[in-house]
This record gives structure tokens, C-alpha cells and sequence, in this order.
């Protein structure tokens, strides 16, 4: 199948900017949801002297689901005024299945599918991974201690379809197409269970967003990029693309992994995307990056898709 789209080249396609580099809560104890119109300004400033013209807000940051309306218009017209656009909304570490919080994150996935809606984005990214534990907030690698996992219950599985179903079927009456991120250790912890958990959801505008990023940093074995991404290229749609470099040394079994540019690690996107283009991707990318200048490092990685993706 040929589905490069004919909406978007390679100068046009949207790359956002992932706002994970920014606390949701500042050093002195306040929250961006109460920041000033003119903070704001001075933040997104920087995404807009990093080149980028659209933003992904990231949950992280700032929930567009729970402004107010006229702050989230007040948000949007900053977003505006800057040149920016939002073509995606990602949240994190809202698990429809969160054992304490599950009832109050879906409620709160459903705001955010309105809130895709009524700003003009197409996608939204959705996960089943919970938030850090206090050992991971430690760590200077979180991905180097083990987190919460999803049960290994068939029942718990079936209520996560369901969940995810009810958002999916809310964002195919707006038109918005659901990406549900790979991460370890959750049902979507491996290109098998990815699958087999967007087809039982059984809907056409819910599929994976193909981070696999998440599983090759891990410490631990995992299979390779490319079989993964063969996998799920068919299911991908709105994509976090982030790359690490991996060292394994069998003797010993030590595995070392740490972020890279995306030219620069293990996954061969010029391949990857080649793959999930030829089963008809047609979404924007999200650029993420840890340690550093994250931003400055998303924008490299930015110009890098740009030259990989078709003209």
C-alpha cells in the first residue's frame, strides 16, 4: 500500500515539541495551571526560538482538559500569537485501570478528547503506565528501576478494553483518531501485546503509538526495533519518536543504555518510518528527548525527520 499522504511533504508534515523538559510545578510550589498568560508566553517562547511550529502541551505540563474555558481560549491565543499550532494532545501517567484513580482518569480522558475537539487537534495519546514511584524519582535514569505493572489479569486486560473502547468510540464521533503509547510493562509493554490489545478494542481510529523508545532503554533484554516495529507499523498512528543508545555484553550481561538523537541511536527510523508509511501513517510525530536541552536536541531531531520523510 502507497500512503504517503498528499496533505503533507516533508516540510509541512507536523512535528510537535513534547513539553516534558518543563515541571508542572514550578520550584516554588506553583502550578502552570495558574501561570499567567505572559508565563505561558515565556515558555512556549522557547519551543518557538527552537523552531518549532507546533507544540504538543503534554499533560505533564499544563491539562488543557481542566482549564477553564476562557483560560484554555486565553491558552490558544497565546498559541496563536506565537505561530504555534496543536495538532495533538499527549497525557501521562493517567491509567484508565490506575488502581486508586482509574474512575477519575477516565472521566478526565473524555475531557481531553472534548478539549482535542474543540481546539482543532486531530489525535490524542493515551497510556496504562502509572506515575513514578519514589524509587524512580531517585534514580537518575528512571527507566533503570522497575515501576508499577499492569496485572496479569484477565479481567483487569478486559476492563482496559473496555475503557479504552469507550474513549475510542467518543473520539471517532469528533473524528479524532486515539494512539495508545508502547511502555514497559503495561499491556502495551511489547509489540505482541500492543496488537493484540488494539484489536481487541476493535475500533479503526484507535492504534499504537509505536514509542519504542520506552523498551530499548530498558535494562533488561527486550526484542529488536526493527521486529517490533514490523509488528506494529500496521496499528501506528500519532508517534512519540525518541531513540537511545544500547549496549549489551552477553558475557557479563550487563546493558547500558542512554538518550541519543534519533540519527544517533539504536532504531533506524529512516527505516521505521519507511515501514509505518507503507501501511498508510498519516499522523503527526511528537519530538521527545531526556537529560540536557531536551528542546534543543527535539528540534535536531526534528530537522532530521524532515529530511528522512517523503518530498
Amino acid at each position: 500500500m502507497n500512503a504517503t499522504p498528499a496533505k503533507w511533504t516533508n516540510e509541512t508534515w507536523p512535528i510537535a515539541a513534547a513539553m516534558i523538559q518543563y515541571p508542572g510545578t514550578l520550584a516554588n510550589g506553583r502550578s502552570v495551571q495558574d501561570q499567567s498568560v505572559d508565563e505561558w508566553h515565556a515558555t512556549l517562547s522557547d519551543v518557538v526560538d527552537a523552531g518549532f511550529t507546533e507544540v504538543d502541551p503534554t499533560d505533564s505540563w499544563l491539562r488543557l482538559a481542566d482549564l477553564a474555558p476562557e483560560r484554555l481560549d486565553a491558552f490558544m491565543t497565546v498559541v496563536g500569537r506565537l505561530g504555534l499550532s496543536v495538532p495533538a494532545i499527549s497525557t501521562s501517567r493517567r491509567s484508565v485501570i490506575d488502581p486508586r484513580h482509574g474512575d477519575e482518569y477516565l472521566a478526565y480522558g473524555h475531557r481531553v478528547i472534548d478539549t482535542a475537539s474543540a481546539i482543532g487537534s486531530g489525535a490524542v495519546s493515551f497510556g496504562l503506565f502509572e506515575p513514578l514511584t519514589d524509587a524512580q524519582k531517585k534514580a537518575l535514569w528512571f527507566w533503570t528501576v522497575d515501576g508499577a505493572r499492569n496485572p496479569d489479569d484477565p479481567g483487569t486486560w478486559q476492563k482496559a478494553v473496555r475503557r479504552i473502547r469507550e474513549l475510542g468510540r467518543h473520539a471517532e464521533e469528533l473524528g479524532i483518531e486515539l494512539s495508545l503509547e508502547m511502555y514497559e510493562d503495561t499491556y502495551l509493554g511489547s509489540a505482541d501485546s500492543a496488537v493484540r490489545f488494539v484489536e481487541d478494542v476493535g475500533l479503526a481510529n484507535v492504534g499504537i503509538n509505536a514509542d519504542l523508545g520506552n523498551l530499548i532503554r530498558l535494562h533488561r533484554p527486550v526484542e529488536h526495533w526493527q521486529q517490533m516495529m514490523e509488528k506494529v507499523a500496521p496499528h501506528a498512528k500519532y508517534w512519540h519518536v525518541k531513540n537511545y543508545s544500547r549496549m549489551e555484553d552477553p558475557a557479563s550481561g550487563v546493558i547500558v543504555t542512554h538518550p541519543a538523537p534519533l540519527e544517533q541511536g539504536i532504531i533506524n527510523y529512516r527505516a521505521a518510518i519507511r515501514m509505518a508509511l507503507s501501511h498508510g501513517y498519516s499522523s503527526p510525530f511528537l519530538c521527545e528527548h531526556y537529560g540536557g536541552d531536551g528542546l534543543s536536541v527535539s528540534a535536531t531531531n526534528r530537522d532530521y525527520l524532515r529530511r528522512i520523510l517523503p518530498r
